[in-house]
């Protein structure tokens, strides 16, 4: 994921959705900021580690990593869900046939992956 649409993701959860605006604690020390969650919500997810491997290095224990992957898939589906997790329409399927051909990969709608393309010197054939 590039830098901007990181940013800008969190960015509308911090202004969005109340788990990831920064708060106080009871002997007002500061909590983790949006950036700190989001980085361990996404780290979860991209590499499906479990949830206390990010420990050291954004200093969450399991259970608030848990939290924050919950409370962030949570706030993408309200925020994003109508524009990017939707069916696509026929003109996005045509965008996407499109821009697959322009590619080399004609007619790769149903195998987003490239899983079923012909290869001639695939070792595995």
């Amino acid at each position: 994921m590039n830098k901007p649409l990181f940013m800008h993701i969190v960015d509308r959860l911090s202004n969005e959705v109340d788990f990831f605006c920064q708060n106080k604690d009871g002997l007002g020390r500061i909590g983790l900021s949006a950036l700190q969650k989001c980085t361990a919500a996404i780290r979860a997810l991209a590499y499906g580690s479990a949830a206390d491997t990010v420990d050291e290095y954004l200093r969450l224990g399991e259970t608030t990593t848990r939290s924050c992957l919950e409370n962030f898939v949570d706030g993408i589906i309200y925020l994003f869900g109508d524009e990017y997790l939707r069916r696509p329409t026929p003109a996005d399927l045509q965008r996407l046939l499109d821009i697959g051909e322009y590619r080399g990969f004609p007619g790769m709608i149903g195998s987003i992956d490239c899983m079923h393309w012909e290869w001639k010197n695939c070792p595995t054939t």
